[in-house]
């Protein structure tokens, strides 16, 4: 488990790895994090018990205003996050869940668990999504969409709808209409709308601030 604090508006947030190896639904070609297990079935780990005694620890020793669970791949897909959470919940503790969101209705009934749910769109275009972030056979952008709008439907907590532009890749016309539409389907609470910023993938996908501010206004307003 890896972990550290962060603040955020005033408040200790803890983030939280809880994959002791990359799994996800994707593989996409700009992922900090490299290459890992594609796949949509939970694996198993054998760390629950030991991360809920490492938080457990934490937690008494720390003032934690949130749980941010922003693993290395899709954390929804490790055997132990139904106790993990049900552990953190037993704490008081407000938990926030990062999912790229394709998932998020099959596994809803741990995804409610959580406070607040942070999805993803990158690509827009089915022919990008498939080449840049290279999903489980048979996924496709519009269901990615379908999915977290469905999950948020009838989520009670706070859904946050995370954007991130890429230079060549969704910041055109056509993209942006697509991602305004996924946007108003989805009906977020909150949307953050972010550019590139690991080095790495900067050159070829960043865009200056001046043009994400653009984009902000035109996908906000």
């Amino acid at each position: 488990m890896d972990y550290k604090f962060i603040q955020e508006n005033g408040k200790n947030i803890l983030k939280l790895n809880i994959l002791s190896k990359k799994i996800c639904t994707y593989d996409c070609i700009f992922c900090p994090i490299g290459r890992g297990i594609r796949t949509d079935e939970i694996q198993q780990f054998n760390n629950t018990y030991d991360i809920i005694q490492k938080l457990e620890t934490i937690m008494d020793n720390n003032i934690v205003d949130l749980i941010f669970i922003n693993s290395a791949g899709e954390a929804l897909l490790h055997s132990g996050i139904k106790e993990i959470i049900k552990f953190l919940k037993s704490k008081n503790t407000k938990v926030r869940l990062l999912s790229n969101g394709y998932i998020l209705n099959r596994y809803k009934e741990i995804a409610n668990l959580c406070d607040e749910i942070v999805g993803e769109i990158k690509t827009v275009k089915d022919i990008d999504f498939q080449k840049f972030q290279r999903p489980v056979e048979n996924y496709s952008i519009d269901r990615l969409i379908q999915n977290m709008a469905e999950f948020n439907k009838q989520y009670k907590g706070k859904f946050i709808l995370n954007i991130t532009i890429l230079n060549t890749l969704n910041n055109d016309e056509e993209s942006l209409n697509k991602i305004r539409n996924a946007i108003n389907k989805i009906k977020p609470d909150k949307v953050i709308i972010e550019k590139e910023e690991d080095k790495r993938f900067t050159k070829k996908y960043g865009i200056e601030k001046s043009e994400l501010d653009i984009i902000s206004k035109k996908l906000l307003t």
